[in-house]
């Protein structure tokens, strides 16, 4: 099963068969990725690698994707020159890296999303994942959201091997 991901004036949806569901995107929209940072929301088919959780805040996962607690040192690697670009990282870590345990519940759920992954490619962006939108549904940094329900049901649907489809 896959995941399609795809936007219009009415903005961003996401469905994999069960009716479209709102989702957020990068401010740059759907598009062929530039770079890091640029916003955008890498058009193209990709797998769903893995999921990482907060155990803190959620209970009961019903997933078949490889499963793994958030601790509260890790981190996500977006230094584009370092070896560790676009990989998981234990904080503090001496590049720039993202904090994969926030203080706001985005990150509750978060599926890594296999962009830039195999092999990585300096600078071509990292860390698109898909994760819990913000209430207003504002753009992301470039990653796809979606309403805390949906996401769980959107997950719990996919099994290795599954894809997203964005664009």
């Amino acid at each position: 099963m896959n995941l399609i991901v795809t936007s219009d004036k009415d903005g961003a949806w996401l469905d994999w068969g069960a009716g479209k569901r709102r989702a957020a995107i990068g401010p740059g929209g759907i598009a062929i990725k530039g770079g890091e940072g640029d916003g955008i929301t890498p058009r193209g088919t990709f797998p769903i690698r893995e999921v990482f959780y907060r155990a803190d805040r959620v209970k009961n996962l019903q997933i078949a994707l490889p499963l793994w607690k958030i601790a509260k040192d890790d981190g996500w690697c977006d230094a584009p020159d370092d070896q560790l670009y676009n990989r998981l990282v234990k904080l503090p870590y001496p590049a720039s890296a993202e904090t994969m345990w926030r203080d706001d519940h985005l990150y509750d759920v978060v599926a890594v999303i296999g962009f830039n992954d195999d092999p990585v490619y300096p600078g071509k962006g990292s860390a698109i994942f898909l994760h819990y939108a913000k209430p207003d549904f504002s753009p992301t940094a470039g990653c796809v959201a979606l309403k805390r329900e949906d996401l769980v049901e959107a997950l719990e649907q996919l099994v290795p091997g599954d894809q997203i489809v964005i664009g």
